[in-house]
């Protein structure tokens, strides 16, 4: 009655019943979906083709709407800044830099305590001098790009900010003696010739704002550089959002203490102009929030695409600009200085296509040279199996 069929094999004996498998495995259903999921029976559904299709869209349009925000962002704080500090004529940069980092510092803690973005902590006191440091060159990059937009128009400042590359190449080469390829260096001429082009037949060409401009793109070089010099082990990196709201106290007490020796009189003018001119009011606010909205939509970018596409969105971002600017405020630009602002456009293009083929380089020699690592692993211990089997039929013999 009970009599189950066995199978010797060696010295053990194992049965069919042991040998059939205890989980059943449903067979797809004739509809396409999986019959081992099912409605109503505690598993969730499988999504339909039609329901797939409708979440991908929506994925893209997520993705999209992120960059619209992210270029109207960019583009707005710089058209705003312009706007206050040229046009309208609240001439105090330092407190405008100010202003949006106390909008910053808010709005950063209120995200981060929403849960938008992940919470990071400072791993101690030698953590927190890093970012500290990173504050400081930070200032220096918003404030010198600030003065600048007093003096020359935005087209101008977009094609100073272009050269960026160039600066982060040669401070990666001194500081951090990271040498790039050849070819990468090659990329670095049209951008230097474009701006010296676009210099020379700047109408509005100012020698303060020129150095203010220059001086922030060096800065905003540095920062680059020295959070990849600093920031180095995966504990301490933070994301754009974290690292803006643990530089804020920092960056607020270098701020306020410049505006009020350099800048005494903002914070009057300031509260005057507000009472005066509610438009005024909103305007800055609007401003500062778009000073948020830039760093939050850099983590939202980052996060949907890659650092890739926002390097690429950087670079047509400044083009966008200059159009836009030239629209509104409508300032004189000549022929020679578009071809000298497209030429370091293109050198930038350039540069970062090399960079991307060195990286991918880089990553292939390394995959090559693990693959023979595991090649001569593998070629080791069947030698030594060999040898072992070489010694069992000694022994034997």
């Amino acid at each position: 009655r009970g009599h189950v069929p066995v199978k010797r094999v060696g010295r053990g004996v194992r049965t069919e019943r042991a040998l059939q498998p205890t989980t059943k495995i449903r067979r797809p259903s004739s509809s396409g979906t999986s019959g081992s999921l099912h409605r109503g029976g505690g598993a969730e559904s499988p999504l339909s083709k039609k329901e797939r299709r409708l979440l991908e869209e929506m994925a893209s349009l997520y993705t999209l709407s992120v960059i619209a925000a992210w270029y109207f962002s960019n583009i707005g704080v710089i058209l705003l800044n312009k706007y206050l500090l040229s046009v309208y004529g609240f001439r105090y940069p330092i407190f405008l830099t100010m202003m949006h980092m106390v909008m910053c510092a808010f709005l950063s803690m209120t995200v981060r305590a929403s849960g938008i973005v992940p919470k990071q902590a400072i791993k101690g006191r030698k953590h927190a001098i890093k970012i500290a440091v990173l504050a400081m060159v930070f200032v220096a990059s918003v404030v010198g790009g600030n003065i600048s937009l007093r003096f020359i128009p935005v087209s101008f400042n977009q094609a100073i900010g272009a050269t960026t590359p160039f600066f982060t190449a040669l401070l990666s080469l001194f500081i951090m003696r990271q040498k790039e390829s050849t070819q990468t260096y090659m990329t670095l001429i049209p951008i230097v010739l474009g701006i010296m082009i676009a210099s020379k037949a700047e109408p509005l060409f100012h020698p303060v704002g020129f150095v203010a401009c220059f001086s922030a793109t060096f800065a905003r070089a540095l920062k680059s550089v020295l959070q990849g010099l600093l920031l180095t082990s995966d504990n301490e990196k933070l994301d754009s959002l974290n690292l803006l709201m643990y530089m804020s106290p920092v960056a607020l007490f270098v701020l306020v203490a410049s505006a009020n020796i350099m800048e005494p009189d903002a914070f009057g003018v300031f509260y005057q102009n507000s009472l005066d001119s509610p438009q005024f009011f909103f305007t800055l606010m609007l401003n500062c929030v778009l000073a948020f909205s830039v760093n939050l939509t850099n983590f939202l970018v980052t996060k949907c695409t890659s650092p890739l596409t926002l390097q690429v969105l950087g670079n047509a971002k400044g083009a966008v600009a200059v159009v836009v600017s030239i629209i509104l405020f409508r300032n004189p630009v000549s022929g020679i200085g578009m071809v000298g602002y497209g030429i370091t456009i293109a050198g930038v293009v350039a540069y970062s296509e090399a960079k991307k083929r060195g990286k991918e380089a880089a990553a292939k020699r390394m995959g090559r040279g693990a693959s023979s690592g595991v090649l001569e692993l593998l070629g080791n211990e069947g030698e030594a199996d060999r040898q072992r089997s070489g010694s069992k039929l000694s022994q034997m013999a």
